[in-house]
């Protein structure tokens, strides 16, 4: 019964209502509307970067024995979280007198922007999900991209030796990083033969032996780690946070930002830690499909549960590598990159094509 209502209250406002606002864009209930959608994924982004903040420091206090993150703020630590970002919300903004203060101010909110637009194409289910791009993939991927123009400008409008070498690592990193990233993603649609992020989840259902890692036996496996070891250098997650590299640059491109605008570069960072996740989810591990067909469970509560616990397990995986392996050094990084990732990434692109064409 649930099940029912929900595809047909969704099918309602799809073929009946939105045709209609879109007819008449000026009208001011049609803005309303898409101020209640920006405010949902406002509120959906706010609380889940509060609960992966309260994660990472439930994470480094076991692996590393912290006492403080354990006992401080509650039970386990659950209100440290919101007394951080009341703090944020109440320190003073300081911008430096020799920065450029147009570009200074903007920079955080086109990181924010980013992750913030690329939630519209994250799939819960089948029915939840804010718009099914056909393009779902690529406008994902897209976005990613303008990430690396938020820290360059911040580093650069920074007026500060530290903030620049920062952006300039990360130019690098992020450019490089793109190239095995992109290849893995084109493996993941080959087998799709879509770009659709719902479509795509949808042709994994029946369990997880028909989840795209297994598609195409080992080459489908080694896509879906290089995809996962190129979100963690686009999230500049450790080892690749050479771009706030805290023993020698500070805080990297962010050393002079604080307050609010410093809240929204820590906000983007654990936003695109979850959408990084969701992707590799998305093409490799069944999207929001369960591990086996579950008839009985509506789609509308077995979706959001299996793509949250599967998105959040990387997530998981991404802090445990941050609080366990050492950081690399920039030659090491830039090497890993284009002596090993993109080759491998490129041949296995190739093999999967033609395993692709030739099953069929």
């Amino acid at each position: 019964m649930v099940q029912w209502l929900a595809e047909n209250v969704f099918q309602y406002i799809a073929f009946m209502i939105l045709p209609f606002l879109e007819s008449w864009t000026w009208m001011p209930w049609y803005t309303i509307a898409l101020l209640h959608v920006a405010g949902v994924i406002l509120g959906v982004i706010s609380v889940l970067a509060m609960f992966l903040i309260w994660l990472e420091r439930k994470v480094s206090a076991h692996i590393q024995d912290r006492l403080g993150p354990m006992r401080v703020g509650g039970w386990h630590g659950w209100a440290q979280s919101i007394a951080d970002g009341i703090k944020l919300l109440l320190k003073e903004d300081i911008i430096p007198a020799m920065a450029d203060r147009p570009v200074f101010i903007v920079a955080p909110f086109i990181a924010f922007a980013v992750a913030f637009m690329s939630f519209i194409v994250l799939p819960f289910s089948q029915h939840i999900i804010v718009a099914d791009l056909n393009i779902g993939v690529l406008y994902v991927y897209g976005l990613s991209t303008i990430t690396v123009i938020a820290i360059i400008i911040a580093g650069w409008a920074s007026n500060n030796k530290w903030s620049l070498l920062g952006a300039v690592r990360s130019a690098a990193q992020l450019v490089s990083y793109e190239i095995p990233v992109g290849l893995s993603i084109l493996a993941g649609i080959v087998m799709a033969g879509s770009l659709s992020t719902v479509e795509i989840s949808m042709q994994q259902s029946g369990g997880v032996w028909n989840w795209f890692i297994w598609r195409c036996g080992p080459f489908s496996v080694i896509a879906a780690i290089l995809l996962y070891i190129g979100a963690l250098a686009e999230t500049n997650r450790t080892p690749f946070d050479l771009a706030e590299a805290e023993s020698e640059l500070v805080s990297g491109y962010h050393t002079e930002y604080s307050g609010f605008r410093f809240s929204l570069f820590f906000l983007a960072e654990y936003t695109n830690m979850f959408i990084a996740s969701a992707l590799v989810v998305i093409l490799f591990l069944g999207g929001f499909t369960g591990l086996v067909p579950i008839s009985f469970v509506p789609d509308v509560l077995a979706g959001p549960f299996w793509f949250l616990l599967k998105t959040l397990l990387l997530v998981f995986v991404m802090m445990w590598i941050r609080w366990t392996l050492p950081r690399l050094r920039v030659d090491q990084l830039m090497t890993t990159c284009w002596k090993y990732l993109i080759p491998i990434a490129l041949v296995n692109l190739g093999i999967i094509g033609l395993w692709t064409s030739i099953s069929g």
